[in-house]
């Protein structure tokens, strides 16, 4: 006689335990394609473009610094003239444009045989 009808459903209305998780897992996903994997696939051609730095290229340093690579080998370091005559070296992660690559040498005729 005193219970109201929105007590007495009460108890039978709430939710389980995995459907409580659904908007949680929801987010997870929208997070993932949003954030995370877009920030991966930089990080990946960020890499990609810094393994392929050769002699010869227009690079930006995360100074804002441009120059010419003048010599890149295989280790973690750079060397890039950022003037005539003024060279220095730079870690290759700390490059973050390839303005200008260089084209590959061509291959003659006689050097094919």
């Amino acid at each position: 006689m005193f219970i109201t009808p929105a007590y007495a459903q009460d108890a039978a209305a709430q939710p389980g335990f995995f459907a409580s998780l659904i908007p949680f897992l929801l987010m997870a996903v929208v997070f993932y394609f949003l954030l995370i994997r877009p920030q991966q696939q930089a990080r990946k051609r960020h890499s990609e473009m810094v393994a392929g730095v050769k002699r010869g290229d227009q690079v930006v340093t995360a100074g804002g610094i441009l120059g010419k690579v003048t010599r890149s080998g295989e280790g973690d370091e750079c060397t890039v003239e950022i003037a005539e005559g003024v060279q220095v070296t730079v870690i290759k992660q700390t490059l973050t444009d390839v303005r200008s690559r260089t084209k590959p040498a061509e291959v003659k005729a006689k050097d094919k045989a």
